[in-house]
């Protein structure tokens, strides 16, 4: 059985870590470069930094912070958020990220997928797909939330596995910052529809919430963020956990 992992997330705005409601009413959560400290502390598995307003301002990730949380980290890291180029990736590589997280700019060209996957390894790249469920789908939307692509997500994610991502960050719209669960139907669909592994995030609540995302949704890694900003539990208290219901994580 694989481990399951562990990865806290740092939604990043205006230089501050923040966190909303179904990408909405943020409100603000800490210095980045502290919670990265504690989180690497506590035993994150990875930790994953989303600049969730670059794309829709038409701006670059700020390099500075992220050169200064990865100083904080001997695990994994991925950075996310205004990137449009190759050459975005490989100075966020530069800046210590181990794993680059594309959305908007994979949907406005698909071919930075194939790009970047052949220059810097699969391993290095992960898609994000932020899916909200319709009538009779779920659509990814793009720019922070903000724009419906009418792409259906589940037919997405077997295209950038087809073009060379190594991971999926999949996160329900519906269920972000709810704190009621994991969309486990969504997750599990996709999860069984491709090959790549499936990072779900929206909805991390109660300690069964995160249990049933494994078990129920086929996920490879579960992402959270107010859980563990707000002092709701530890990264250990969660593994702890699991471990208990007799699933396989580093501790």
């Amino acid at each position: 059985m694989l481990t399951k992992r562990i990865v806290p997330c740092l939604d990043v705005k205006n230089g501050r870590v923040v966190k909303g409601t179904n990408f909405v009413n943020l409100r603000d959560a800490g210095d980045p470069v502290e919670l990265a400290k504690k989180y690497n502390e506590e035993g994150a598995d990875e930790l994953v930094f989303l600049d969730i307003t670059a794309s829709v301002e038409e701006r670059k990730t700020i390099y500075d912070i992220v050169r200064n949380v990865s100083r904080q980290l001997f695990i994994p890291f991925t950075v996310g958020g205004g990137i449009s180029t190759v050459e975005d990736m490989q100075k966020l590589l530069f800046c210590g990220a181990d794993k680059i997280s594309v959305n908007t700019a994979a949907i406005k060209n698909p071919g930075i997928i194939k790009q970047a996957s052949s220059k810097f390894g699969s391993q290095c790249i992960v898609v994000a797909i932020d899916a909200k469920k319709t009538q009779n789908s779920w659509n990814v939307f793009i720019n922070g939330g903000r724009t419906d692509t009418r792409i259906d997500a589940i037919e997405w994610a077997k295209k950038v596995q087809q073009f060379g991502a190594g991971e999926i960050l999949l996160t329900s719209m519906d269920r972000d910052g709810t704190k009621k669960g994991f969309d486990i139907g969504l997750t599990k669909i996709i999860s069984e529809s491709i090959n790549i592994p499936v990072i779900a995030s929206g909805g991390a609540g109660d300690l069964k919430s995160i249990s049933d995302i494994f078990e129920y949704g086929c996920a490879d890694a579960m992402l959270a963020a107010s859980i563990f900003h707000y002092g709701k539990f530890s990264v250990s208290q969660v593994k702890e956990y699991l471990a208990k219901n007799n699933m396989e994580v580093r501790l």
